[in-house]
């Protein structure tokens, strides 16, 4: 079997190289205020290697929302679809993977970022709502259907509990990737015990049989 050289080896990794070196930028500048040049010095190629790899800055970024978020959308939806137990008891799960693996980290920043620059980029902001926003909404909105059908939830308006299920983790993302840098507004819990609270409190009033 052929043994990749160390030249080949740098070269598959360039793409991630550029995309974490963009994404340390987007951090420290913001999006608009960051430079295709600076990316590319910043993970050491040339501009022109930059545009081999990603043609715009949004493509860059477009990419950076697939790797990060929209891969554990699909997997998400790939293990729900196969789930036979309790929706409540997979509702919780998901919550807490999805913290786990989204509030944290890089695909925490990118969320971030897209809400921050979303208003002057309405193009990102139509493609971030079409690759993470729906289809995470549709996700959540269909085991709250299957919980209603099956009979283990009560008939609530769907679409407005999807917006109380993802608001709290969209406030504790902002909180983690904003004060939370800077230990300026301590929270004395943490976001496994938020979430559960959140989930209790959600689920006691969802359950068509509380006891």
């Amino acid at each position: 079997m052929a043994t990749a050289t160390p030249r080949q080896r740098r070269k598959d990794a360039r793409p991630q190289e550029l995309l974490d070196a963009a994404l340390a930028l987007f951090v420290e500048k913001g999006f608009a205020a960051t430079r295709s040049e600076e990316i590319a010095a910043r993970a050491g190629v040339a501009k022109g290697t930059l545009y081999r790899y990603y043609p715009s800055k949004d493509e860059l970024f477009k990419a950076m929302v697939r790797d990060n978020l929209s891969v554990h959308i699909a997997e998400s939806a790939a293990q729900a679809a196969l789930y036979q137990g309790s929706i409540a008891e997979l509702l919780s799960q998901m919550m807490q993977a999805w913290w786990a693996k989204v509030g944290h980290g890089n695909a925490g920043v990118v969320c971030k970022i897209m809400m921050v620059e979303a208003r002057n980029f309405p193009e990102l902001a139509r493609f971030y709502v079409e690759e993470v926003i729906r289809p995470s909404q549709a996700l959540i909105g269909g085991l709250i259907e299957r919980g209603i059908h099956a009979g283990e939830f009560r008939a609530v308006p769907v679409e407005a509990t999807v917006h109380m299920l993802i608001a709290p983790m969209l406030h504790m993302l902002l909180h983690e990737h904003s004060f939370g840098e800077h230990d300026i507004c301590h929270q004395t819990m943490g976001a496994e015990e938020l979430l559960d609270a959140q989930m209790s409190l959600l689920l006691h009033g969802l359950l068509a049989s509380p006891g």
